[in-house]
């Protein structure tokens, strides 16, 4: 059974001045999220800056999340690191903080091979009993599942379940889906791919674009999954615009500086990503009011 089907958000991590987790906003976001239809909250993701959390900020956003959802939807915990040991500690204690599911995203910088992929995922698995969908996303990783490793995962490790796609390929995808053969939940990872990766066979999304448009990310989801698929397309053609500027610098700087655009607060960015520049912001506000977004409030 999948751990949820429609639009996952991929939270960002809001902050204060001072750079601390603003743990407040963070509570006043997924409240946000839950009533607007959002079906699964994923947290300390790439979103949510993971990479520049200490490990205790790391697990203390995720009991966060956790408690303050407290059964709804599903909370799935990013877990991911270069470092099997690493990966295996942060996914239990996810697992022993409540969380529904893991994300994990493929060993960056050392650039794994399948065999080692194979090992890294199958050694962080044997440590939790919650499923774990991997995170494919050779652009930043340098790192990239072929389909038969997935395949022999899904295959051999019984709570690997599916994965988030954002190779951005839909050759790849094909091929992924033809070596899983059924049994294995595909998750678009690219905000301005839903409909095509749901029509190869896929349960939803992980989206950046939820943030600030969850009602409409999830309808346009269950449009597809419930056979409206064409206004599940023209929405998908609707988003395109604000997809690109959401994705114009790096992110999560855009999508930060668009919920400050709505008057969400959620701070600033940890160094080494710095604030979005002036005209790529003229260009997302302009995005954000052409959607209509902007003059409308939250």
């Amino acid at each position: 059974m999948a751990i949820f089907k429609g639009a996952g958000v991929a939270l960002v991590t809001p902050m204060k001045e001072n750079l601390e987790v603003d743990y407040d906003k963070l509570a006043e976001i997924l409240e946000d999220q839950i009533q607007n239809g959002t079906d699964s909250i994923i947290i300390v993701g790439t979103t949510g800056e993971a990479s520049t959390l200490t490990i205790e900020e790391h697990l203390e956003v995720i009991r966060a999340a956790v408690s303050i959802v407290n059964k709804r939807i599903p909370v799935i915990a990013g877990t991911g690191s270069n470092c099997t040991k690493t990966a295996v500690d942060l996914s239990y204690q996810a697992q022993l903080a409540g969380a529904d599911g893991l994300l994990v995203v493929t060993p960056y910088y050392n650039k794994a091979t399948q065999k080692g992929l194979i090992s890294h995922y199958t050694e962080i698995a044997k440590k939790v009993d919650i499923p774990i969908i991997l995170y494919n996303v050779p652009g930043r990783t340098g790192c990239k599942i072929a389909p038969e490793t997935a395949a022999a995962l899904a295959r051999d490790v019984d709570n690997i379940v599916g994965m988030k796609d954002a190779v951005g390929d839909i050759s790849y995808t094909l091929r992924l889906m033809e070596q899983v053969q059924g049994d294995f939940d595909l998750y678009s990872g690219e905000d301005g791919q839903v409909i095509p990766l749901l029509a190869c066979g896929g349960i939803g999304v992980i989206s950046v674009l939820s943030n600030i448009a969850p009602r409409f990310t999830h309808d346009m989801v269950m449009n597809y999954l419930n056979g409206n698929r064409e206004e599940a397309l023209r929405m998908q053609l609707k988003a395109l615009p604000l997809v690109d500027a959401l994705f114009c610098e790096v992110n999560p700087i855009p999508v930060k500086a668009a919920m400050n655009l709505l008057g969400w607060e959620v701070g600033p960015l940890r160094a080494p990503l710095s604030e979005m520049e002036p005209e790529n912001k003229k260009r997302l506000a302009k995005a954000m009011e052409e959607f209509g977004l902007l003059g409308s409030g939250k």
